[in-house]
Order: C-alpha cells, then structure tokens, then sequence
C-alpha cells in the first residue's frame, strides 16, 4: 500500500472543473487525485474536501461579487490558483477529513487504540479469530500493508513524531487471502512452539480459531 501524506501531498485540481462545482448548486468532492466528483461518491472513494457552495442573497444595493475559491474551501485549507489549475494542500482540516472519509475506509488507525476492526467482513473475521492466538490488528495490518494494494491516508511528521491514517484497501479479495495465510502460520508455529498452545491445552475459542485456519 501507498501512503497519501497530507502533510506533504499538493492537490492539483483542473481550475474550470472547480469553478463548475461551485456554481451547480450541488454538494461535490474533490479527491486525492484532483478528480471533482458528486455525490453519491464511489465505494472507496478518498477525499480531501466535500461541499455545497450556497451564493448570497442578491441585493438590489449591493452588486454580486463572485466567489473566491480559497473561501470556498475555507480556512483550513491552502489554495493557490496558478493559471488553469487549483492547488490544495489540505492537512490543516485532518481531523474533518477523518469524519468524511471513515464510512468508505477499510480500517481505522487514527486513535491511540490503534486498529479495532475491519470494515470488511470477511477481513474481520479473520481479525477476530485470529486474537486467540495472540495476532492483533496492528500485525494484520502490517501483513496487507507491505502486500497488498491500496492507500493510507495519513498525516505524518517527524519533528515530532506523530501518525495517524485511514486505510484503503483495493482488493478485499487479495487482503484476505494474505491475512488468512500469515494468521494460519502463525497459529502452526504456536501450536508447534508454545506448550500453552499444544492441541491438547486448547480452549473451546482457540479450537474453533484453529479449525478455522483449517490447523486442525
């Protein structure tokens, strides 16, 4: 998987799309690739800014002023129009894109818990069976993370040190195949290592979690 920085990463998005979207009275998104796009917005979808621009009422006294893009967007957006384009850097409204962007992510890890579950339920499964042989989330997601295809949205810095990401994942598919291999070897090597993990000292959950990774 890919990291999208916030802290790093420019929007660049076409000027006259924006501009579009603004006057069409219409709720509209603007994603990691530039791209404008409308609702409702694809499964896994992942933006950095989502909208409705709503003109002043017209005065008689007081002559229409066109909007400005930057005030648009807001304050907690950058924006610099540079000829046909609109350049966006976005990581001052983190915390607003968590909130826009968590209803289509694959997983959570932007709270000091860390990764709690999968959106997919086939991946959470997994997840689930998996704890009873001591795998947590945090490997599961190391595993699809270095193997399998997709992006993590996050905000990363070094001085200081902070991160936090929502993670996509491109094909469920895939992800499970690699997370049910890692957590089938792992479990082998417990029962084959580790004497509180022998066949006979199973519990009734670490029975089930080793039938389900087909060990036993």
């Amino acid at each position: 998987m890919k990291k999208f920085n916030l802290f790093k990463e420019i929007i660049t998005a076409d000027k006259a799309e924006v501009i579009k979207a603004i006057n069409s009275n219409k709720t509209f998104a603007i994603n990691i690739n530039g791209e404008v796009k409308y609702e409702p917005y694809n499964e896994k979808e992942i933006l950095i800014f989502s909208g409705k621009h709503t003109p002043k009422p017209v005065s008689a006294l007081i002559p229409p002023t066109p909007a400005k893009i930057e005030d648009i967007f807001g304050k907690n957006y950058q924006i610099v129009e540079d000829d046909e384009r609109v350049l966006i850097k976005a990581f001052s409204n983190w915390q607003t894109l968590i909130g826009l962007n968590t209803p289509r992510s694959s997983y959570d890890d932007t709270t000091a818990d860390g990764v709690a579950e999968f959106a997919n339920k086939a991946l959470e499964n997994i997840g689930w069976q998996a704890t009873e042989f001591n795998i947590n989330y945090r490997d599961l997601v190391e595993e699809v993370e270095t193997k399998c295809e997709g992006i993590t949205l996050c905000i990363e810095q070094d001085e200081p040190y902070q991160f936090s990401g929502l993670g996509f994942i491109f094909d469920d598919k895939h992800a499970e195949e690699v997370m049910f291999e890692y957590a089938k070897n792992h479990v082998k090597h417990m029962m084959a290592t580790d004497s509180d993990f022998e066949k006979d000292s199973l519990t009734d959950d670490e029975i089930e979690a080793a039938e389900f990774f087909k060990v036993i």
